[in-house]
């Protein structure tokens, strides 16, 4: 028989093993669980918002077992979309969505990641030039200065809508026009009058006179916030081809995470890219195709001399982009190799 102090000391050994059983799993539940406030510049009724925003979300809380969780909120539900940047600077959120034009005054790139008008010709071009080219990693080389980690959700091509045809350079001149950015300076640099108004006030700007026409993606998200029905007209070519839209998170909530999680973030984020790039063309045929079937939407295509002046501004525009810093220089004149390699302009461009 085992003696009174043996047991004693068994029973006390057996019972601190129970509750370390007990205890054990629940603090680190509770130690390596977050929660990420995440703010949107798409209004909920955007169609990025639940194809990007809640895809990722969905993605990011299954691969980390809901270590990670994201919390998210559409454009203006705890400030204005271009305060984004900053706040996830600080901390006061851990993660949003913005366009790049919302960060020029933090970074020197964001021009021409907002897209230089008028370059690529082809989604694949714009892909090869973030992944391929080193872009990417130059975005976040300038964003990680800012303690924000960069990952760019897609890469589209911007097309406007507008109420009535342009079949002149004065019809472009008159018109009033939704945007942002590089674009909005480009396009009131071409003649026309733009301005920023953001994405939960535009429908109402459209249909009441305020503006002519806008841009907000193409297509597909043109048909998501229902531009269609107040602007029948869809212009082609496209006004650029660019990552118009990303993801950025504060580095110090990053570096939080263990390392499998941040890891896991990291690559649902570059797997994202890929995904939703293919998948945002695939679905711009859809809505562009269904607009015409069913809301009597056409396509018409800018006249010959507005694209040439257009292309004459442009160019212009890409030089400004390039003399924000040396790291812009740098990339506007791989952008410029590179459409030289593909026969868009000449050596002497």
């Amino acid at each position: 028989m085992l003696s009174t102090p043996l047991k004693r000391g068994l029973l006390a050994g057996a019972t601190a093993l129970a509750l370390t059983a007990f205890i054990a799993p629940t603090s680190a539940l509770a130690q390596d669980s977050t929660t990420w406030r995440v703010q949107s510049h798409w209004p909920s009724s955007s169609s990025s918002y639940d194809d990007s925003l809640v895809r990722i979300k969905n993605v990011i809380e299954e691969r980390t077992d809901g270590r990670v969780k994201l919390k998210l909120y559409p454009a203006g539900a705890l400030f204005k979309a271009q305060q984004t940047f900053d706040a996830v600077k600080r901390g006061t959120i851990q993660m949003g969505t913005i366009s790049p034009a919302y960060a020029q005054n933090q970074m020197s790139l964001a021009g021409i990641a907002s897209g230089l008008p008028f370059a690529f010709r082809n989604v694949w071009e714009a892909a090869y030039f973030h992944q391929n080219m080193g872009f990417e990693d130059m975005l976040r080389e300038e964003a990680a200065e800012e303690g924000v980690y960069w990952s760019t959700d897609k890469v589209y091509p911007t097309e406007m809508v507008v109420d009535r045809p342009i079949n002149s350079m004065d019809d472009f001149k008159g018109l009033k026009i939704r945007s942002s950015g590089a674009l909005q300076t480009f396009l009131t640099e071409a003649g026309a009058s733009a301005s920023y108004i953001p994405g939960g006030e535009l429908y109402t700007a459209l249909s009441s006179g305020v503006v002519d026409g806008a841009h907000w993606g193409a297509a597909q998200g043109a048909a998501s916030m229902s531009l269609y029905e107040v602007a029948k007209y869809h212009v082609k070519p496209a006004l650029n081809i660019a990552g118009t839209d990303v993801f950025i998170i504060n580095q110090k909530a990053l570096d939080k995470l263990s390392d499998e999680d941040a890891k896991t973030v990291k690559q649902a984020l570059d797997e994202q890219f890929w995904v939703r790039t293919n998948e945002y063309l695939y679905k711009e045929q859809i809505a562009l195709a269904n607009a015409m079937a069913e809301q009597d939407v056409q396509i018409t295509t800018l006249p010959d001399d507005v694209q040439q002046h257009l292309t004459e501004v442009a160019k212009k525009s890409w030089e400004e982009q390039g003399e924000r810093s040396d790291k812009a220089a740098e990339a506007l004149d791989k952008l410029k190799s590179m459409l030289t390699d593909l026969g868009y302009l000449d050596d002497n461009a």
